[in-house]
């Protein structure tokens, strides 16, 4: 373990821990939903002291590895990608405004590949559940109020998850969903300062849509990477932030 640093900046006995308990669910002692060993033991088993496993199961329990339920105990989590990738979007909202254009082009290279991915993966009722989305949305689009634009922000948020659900990777989909969120409120103002912008998204959409219909893995990524470049450069262009 020399020169790693503690998960959550903590002491060297207190990494003792969140490894030892990393290592317990990883051969397969505790899996999700299990509850860990009581304080006691599990404090005799790594040789710390019990303020140092305290703080280890602290450290996990803020990254989404374990969750305390008063009076019951300390349990592993549902270890879904969604919960464990929350922190990211934390370290994300950190970030500094000249570090934005960095979250664009990080989701623009994850959802493309996504989308590649999606054109082989997604189900026939994937493609009709991306489909349904976009003729929600279809009567409203040319000429959006600004109460629309909500929805339709909505529809496009909903239209690239399912996109990213069905590449079939969860944790690719988890940090695709973590990307879109602390990009929505910079997406909104685009569309109530643009209506032409919700135009044109929805046309990427329906594209990206014809190319996942038609199983055409090299298009889907073209006509994805194409869509985000074109959010991307309007967002820099009108000075936007990403933040929510």
């Amino acid at each position: 373990m020399a020169g790693r640093a503690a998960v959550g900046g903590g002491n060297a006995q207190s990494q003792v821990v969140v490894d030892g308990i990393r290592a317990m669910i990883r051969g397969g002692r505790i899996g999700p939903g299990s509850r860990i060993p009581a304080e006691a033991e599990l404090a005799t088993e790594f040789g710390v002291s019990r303020s140092s496993l305290r703080e280890g199961v602290r450290a996990l329990c803020v990254l989404g590895v374990l969750e305390t339920r008063q009076g019951d105990g300390t349990f592993v989590t549902s270890l879904d990608s969604s919960v464990l990738f929350a922190p990211v979007g934390f370290a994300l909202d950190l970030q500094s405004a000249e570090h934005q254009d960095d979250l664009h082009l990080v989701r623009r290279v994850l959802e493309a590949e996504a989308a590649s991915r999606a054109a082989f993966r997604m189900t026939n009722d994937q493609i009709q559940t991306a489909a349904a989305i976009l003729d929600r949305i279809a009567g409203v689009v040319d000429e959006p109020t600004d109460a629309d634009q909500e929805a339709i922000l909505d529809a496009d948020v909903e239209f690239h998850h399912v996109i990213a659900l069905g590449a079939g990777n969860a944790s690719l989909a988890a940090l695709i969903d973590v990307l879109a969120d602390r990009t929505w409120r910079a997406r909104l103002w685009l569309g109530l300062r643009h209506q032409d912008q919700t135009r044109m998204a929805h046309r990427d959409h329906l594209a990206i849509l014809q190319a996942l219909r038609d199983r055409d893995p090299d298009r889907a990524r073209m006509m994805m990477n194409y869509h985000l470049t074109l959010v991307e450069d309007r967002v820099r262009l009108d000075g936007l932030t990403t933040s929510r």
